[in-house]
């Protein structure tokens, strides 16, 4: 009952909403974009026939009762935040997935011990407020502080409470979207690959057996603004010059650690930013990952030594935050079991992958056993408008966790009755 034409035109539509037309997807959390494609979903759960609320995070949810109301629920979804001119699959395939079942579950009037929600989660990617997993980590009760809401900011210099506040929620209310302990059976997400393998080894479907961990850390060197045709070169404290040999040392110091851990610095933020003006602040992060958290533990440390020793001889001084940091995680066995135990009455291929992105899965196995699935990304491409994954495959995906979402809701699997 899972049909690629209704996928195709819920990614269509998605796609529609976009602060940046013509030119990828722009979809920041607590935006207006993010408004419209809250909206559109909302509205597609509802003629689903699923009961739709938001929680204090500002995660929407779709819910499909049970037999026993009382019951674990069993929770399916991803998220549809996006990079800066991202791509349209990056979550939303998820999230339409999601959809597309509780509509297959309703045209075959399935009943279920356990309650199913469908869930979008808010503000994954971090593009806006920089440390991501916002909507899972408050499900789960793991790292949001008041500080959080209310010294991490946009590039508009708007702080993520002050956001959630205009966007009709109350900050001081977060605690109430922690899921308590025992009230979440499993937690489904199926999302693009990504990256090459699936294409390059010829799958429609990747089960995931484990997610890598990251961490996010945001450094700022403080120098001095002095006038650039004033100073003289010895007498200054360039922010920049010091950030510039941190930034182009991190890929050699990673190199050395091996282990397959990477290092990404995407945000550089220059002030005064002025062409005549000593640069006197550097603000930039370091995406850092890896499969095992001691070797992020020390790829942290010599980073931060680097850092250290790069801005002692120039005078300048720094400060080191991390603004998230997610252990490495495995999958849950059973999960990924019923899948592919499903795969195969289907006739279909899968292969056992490890995820080199984060995903909220990663934060929700805190709560409960998760599933993650992979469908192809082609040329590996995404964060980017050429981000592309073929609906038959979402819509392949979708079908698998159909009949594992069945078989979970009605008493097997982890947890039980």
């Amino acid at each position: 009952m899972i049909r690629v034409e209704r996928i195709k035109r819920d990614l269509e539509a998605l796609a529609q909403f976009t602060a940046t037309p013509g030119k990828g997807i722009t979809r920041m959390a607590f935006t207006p974009e993010e408004r419209r494609a809250r909206d559109y979903l909302a509205g597609e759960m509802k003629a689903a026939g699923l009961e739709v609320y938001t929680d204090a995070a500002g995660n929407l949810f779709g819910r499909r009762p049970g037999k026993n109301p009382k019951a674990a629920v069993v929770m399916v979804g991803s998220h549809i935040d996006s990079v800066q001119n991202g791509g349209r699959f990056d979550g939303a395939a998820g999230v339409v997935a999601a959809v597309e079942i509780a509509r297959a579950l309703q045209e075959l009037g399935k009943e279920t011990v356990h309650p199913i929600e469908v869930v979008v989660m808010t503000e994954e990617e971090g593009s806006r407020f920089g440390a991501g997993l916002y909507g899972s980590r408050a499900m789960t009760g793991e790292g949001i502080s008041p500080e959080e809401l209310t010294n991490t900011f946009d590039d508009e210099g708007i702080s993520n409470g002050e956001a959630m506040k205009a966007f009709g929620l109350d900050p001081d209310k977060i605690r109430q979207a922690v899921r308590p302990a025992g009230t979440v059976k499993a937690f489904l997400e199926l999302h693009i690959e990504q990256g090459p393998i699936l294409e390059a080894a010829g799958f429609k479907i990747g089960i995931v057996e484990s997610i890598i961990g990251l961490r996010t850390i945001q450094v700022v060197i403080y120098g001095s603004a002095d006038h650039a045709g004033t100073t003289p070169m010895d007498m200054r404290r360039d922010a920049l010059v010091g950030a510039s040999k941190i930034v182009s040392q991190v890929p050699s110091l990673i190199q050395k650690l091996g282990e397959n851990t990477v290092a990404t610095v995407g945000i550089l933020q220059v002030k005064p930013g002025c062409a005549n003006i000593v640069p006197a602040e550097v603000k930039f992060t370091i995406d850092l990952r890896a499969s095992d958290n001691e070797i992020i533990e020390k790829a942290a440390a010599k980073l931060k030594k680097m850092v250290a020793e790069i801005c002692s001889p120039l005078n300048l001084e720094y400060s080191w935050e991390e603004l998230l940091a997610v252990q490495p995680v495995a999958t849950g066995v059973e999960i990924a079991n019923i899948v592919e135990g499903v795969a195969v009455q289907k006739g279909i291929d899968t292969m056992r992958m490890q995820s080199g992105a984060g995903h909220d899965a990663m934060v929700m196995a805190k709560l409960c056993p998760i599933g993650l699935l992979f469908v192809p990304s082609k040329n590996g491409k995404s964060h980017c408008p050429e981000e592309w994954s073929d609906y038959e495959d979402i819509a392949l995906g979708a079908d698998l966790y159909l009949e594992t979402i069945l078989t979970l809701a009605n008493g097997q699997g982890p947890q039980g009755d």
